[in-house]
């Protein structure tokens, strides 16, 4: 059974990010702030659970949550500030978008909460000073592998890689020949063959090694 808290106090808040691997689609995070007595046994890090968990999950963590946002960082602005940058902009941009502020935030990983906070681009959102202040008043702890330790990061992992599914299945119909809805935009042979055949789509990260054989690529 994973952790119900980390900090002791009310309204903690996870988040997570999936995606940050892909060749294609977008990074995406969410946060979540659970009930102090929220409780299921098989609640994990999303990467430890089948689809058909993951999908049997998300509805029931969207109704038990007090609060919880999604957010889309598009392949676009993750070429302009990497994917590093984007994962993390992806967790603030969600806990600016719950319905309450946490008195506390736990972040999966090694890179705090405010790590490059307000970083500017030209294709996303741009915080106010207002966010910006916002969120570095809030107290936060990144916990490696804190999906796997604790229910609220687990939450958001799960929540962060349905969303993201989600989002690619629309667009592999779009695509077809890339079959996003099975690999979901990560680099997988099956992808990379068929960049290699038809070459790259509006969704495809170009700051990425799409191929062995980058240069040969038509941008």
């Amino acid at each position: 059974m994973l952790l119900s808290n980390y900090s002791g106090l009310n309204f903690e808040c996870g988040t997570d990010e999936a995606g940050r691997g892909c060749l294609a689609g977008p990074v995406t995070a969410a946060a979540v702030i659970l009930p102090d007595s929220f409780e299921i046994d098989y609640l994990n890090d999303s990467k430890q659970l089948s689809e058909k968990v993951r999908e049997k999950l998300k509805p029931l963590l969207i109704k038990e949550a007090i609060s919880f946002s999604v957010t889309h960082i598009y392949n676009v602005e993750i070429d302009e500030i990497n994917i590093l940058n984007a994962s993390m902009k992806a967790m603030q941009e969600s806990i600016l978008k719950l319905n309450l502020t946490p008195n506390y935030v736990i972040v999966d990983g090694n890179r705090s909460l405010n790590a490059k906070l307000g970083l500017k681009s030209t294709t996303g959102k741009n915080f106010s000073v207002d966010e910006i202040e916002l969120l570095k008043s809030i107290p936060n702890k990144s916990i490696i592998k804190g999906d796997s330790k604790y229910l609220s990061i687990a939450a958001a992992s799960v929540l962060a890689k349905t969303f993201r599914d989600e989002y690619m299945n629309k667009i592999h119909e779009e695509f077809p020949m890339y079959n996003w809805k099975k690999n979901k935009g990560y680099p997988t042979k099956e992808h990379r063959d068929a960049i290699k055949k038809y070459g790259i789509t509006k969704y495809h990260r170009k700051s990425f090694r799409l191929l062995p054989e980058q240069l040969l690529i038509d941008f």
